[in-house]
């Protein structure tokens, strides 16, 4: 059944923090727009897909969403039901109320209206739903499917149970199997601890270089950085985490030659903040191996010999966007990987006033500045019809 076409100024696709903020940012400015999100609730990436001891990584004071800061007595590093309620109430406070449940099957670009149209199905209730508007804004972010590896021989091979981190939530439910996790960043690593806490036999895959601190180093880090050039922080840190881990390489952790900002900066790989793998590594509770050479039936051989069975296989091997499967007319905002065409600071900007958030990969504060520059860029056209 067909419903009537609903218009707007502004249509945002997704609900997570990305699109709570753009809503944000446009309430404040009094700009009409709908949010659009394909599940029933908001944030539903760290409501449904994010593994119990979660809890941001980052102070506080980096992690606030605009216009509603943490309040003083909160905890330094947010637990994850903590930072869910309080997305729950930051779109109370600013009337957020998304279309839930409407998955955006299309959305193109009008010439002849000069805006666009997007086509989403109401899965409650299996019908189909339009809207029309000036503007459109992807904020589904570069986190909307679990990505596994395309390049581990015979994955498909495997009897055991593989799964990826999304699906993870805790270590109790593995105990006493030998699990294999692949994928070393702050996932991988975090999962491996809650692993091994409940007497599972646990196993990580570290192929590259990767830097790791504790929370307390990455904190000062950020901090020093307002005051010093990248080069005199990195220093500062990688001479600290040598005082304070010693020699990792003999444990199987090779630090890169670049320091953990410059890296950032240059690659957008963030240093893992270590919240007690790295000492159980040490004692060998985890045990760390090289690449993957190949998978059979019932166990992984990697690329030094060394060969292991194993009960399951966690890969925690990132995300990806999937917003050119419905964003037809995605060039001049996104590449073919759903990531921004234009590098920073103008990767929110596409043409015919489409824009995206939550793609720069600079996490909350990220947001905020992609949503600002949504908002004003939109405000701005919005005073130039007044005017007319």
């Amino acid at each position: 059944m067909e419903t009537t076409i609903q218009e707007t100024t502004v249509i945002i696709v997704g609900a997570g923090p990305s699109g709570l903020v753009v809503s944000a940012c446009l309430f404040a400015k009094q700009i009409p727009h709908i949010v659009i999100e394909r599940e029933n609730c908001c944030a539903p990436l760290w409501k449904r897909r994010t593994y119990n001891r979660l809890h941001l990584h980052l102070g506080k004071e980096y992690c606030h969403l605009p216009f509603r800061p943490h309040p003083p007595a909160a905890a330094t590093y947010i637990p994850r039901d903590k930072f869910i309620k309080y997305m729950d109430e930051y779109a109370s406070e600013f009337k957020i109320e998304p279309h839930y449940s409407h998955n955006v099957e299309a959305a193109l670009y009008d010439e002849a209206e000069q805006g666009w149209v997007v086509t989403a199905r109401n899965t409650k209730e299996d019908q189909i739903k339009h809207y029309k508007s000036k503007f459109l804004v992807v904020a589904t972010g570069e986190n909307s499917r679990g990505k596994l590896p395309n390049d581990i021989p015979r994955l498909q091979d495997f009897k055991g149970r593989s799964l990826h981190s999304s699906e993870y939530r805790k270590g109790l439910e593995f105990e006493g199997k030998n699990i294999l996790v692949v994928g070393c960043g702050n996932s991988g690593m975090e999962i491996s601890l809650g692993l091994s806490n409940y007497g599972t036999t646990t196993w990580i895959v570290i192929r590259n270089p990767v830097h790791v601190f504790p929370e307390e180093f990455i904190h000062t880090g950020m901090y020093l950085l307002k005051y010093l050039q990248v080069s005199t922080v990195d220093s500062l840190l990688n001479s600290a985490a040598k005082l304070y881990y010693g020699d990792l390489s003999r444990h199987g952790i090779e630090r890169p030659s670049e320091g953990p900002f410059a890296l950032k900066l240059k690659t957008d790989r963030s240093p893992i903040i270590d919240v007690g793998a790295v000492s159980k590594i040490k004692v060998g509770e985890i045990k760390v191996l090289l690449a993957i050479s190949t998978i059979k039936e019932n166990s992984v051989l990697f690329v030094n010999g060394v060969e292991n069975s194993f009960d399951t296989i966690i890969f925690a091997t990132g995300y990806e966007s999937i917003a050119c499967q419905w964003l037809r007319d995605y060039g001049g905002i996104l590449r073919d990987n759903g990531m921004p065409e234009n590098p920073a600071p103008t990767h929110w900007k596409g043409k015919n006033g489409a824009y995206s958030a939550r793609l720069s990969r600079m996490g909350i504060a990220g947001i905020y500045r992609d949503a600002q520059a949504i908002a004003d860029k939109v405000n701005a056209f919005a005073s130039k019809q007044t005017l007319i």
